[in-house]
């Protein structure tokens, strides 16, 4: 306790706050030095303007993308699921429904969605008159009885891949 009390550690103590205040101004004029090459940097990469300022544009730009893009994948998922229920596999079989008629003038056309649902058309034509049937398509079948052709028809549509969606 005594030594406290001595000049030598009191020499000690003042030569010890130098040395760390020393410590400090070296300290404190490398941090400038830093900033200040750091600004340089900044600049010379934004071209004389602060990069800052140019990275904060940025960023407020791509999360505006990012919102966009979130707007734009629910409306192709809504679009998606509406496609689903439309036409997109058509099957068509041209015949001659009366020997007669000298060319394949009748048809059969079935439009189905993406589930084999759908219609069925069938035009008899023949020099007298012409009619047209539909029949509904449910999986691919008919509640009704349909011709050979409208089961041609509706195979062909079933066999069309439709409308090429991405995932």
């Amino acid at each position: 306790m005594d030594f406290l009390k001595t000049d030598t550690f009191c020499m000690i103590m003042l030569i010890v706050n130098v040395i760390l205040f020393l410590v400090i101004i070296i300290t404190s004029i490398r941090i400038k030095k830093i900033n200040k090459n750091t600004t340089e940097f900044i600049r010379k990469v934004g071209n004389g303007k602060d990069l800052r300022e140019d990275l904060e544009k940025y960023i407020d730009r791509v999360t505006d993308l990012e919102a966009g893009l979130s707007e734009t994948n629910m409306y192709c998922n809504h679009l998606n699921k509406r496609v689903n229920q439309c036409v997109q596999k058509i099957g068509i079989v041209r015949y001659n429904a009366y020997r007669d008629s000298g060319s394949n003038l009748s048809f059969a056309v079935a439009l189905l969605n993406e589930k084999n649902d759908g219609v069925v058309f069938n035009g008899i034509y023949s020099r007298e008159m012409s009619n047209i049937y539909a029949k509904p398509i449910i999986n691919g079948n008919s509640s009704y009885t349909m011709t050979e052709e409208e089961k041609e028809a509706v195979l062909k549509a079933m066999d069309d891949v439709g409308i090429q969606r991405m995932n």
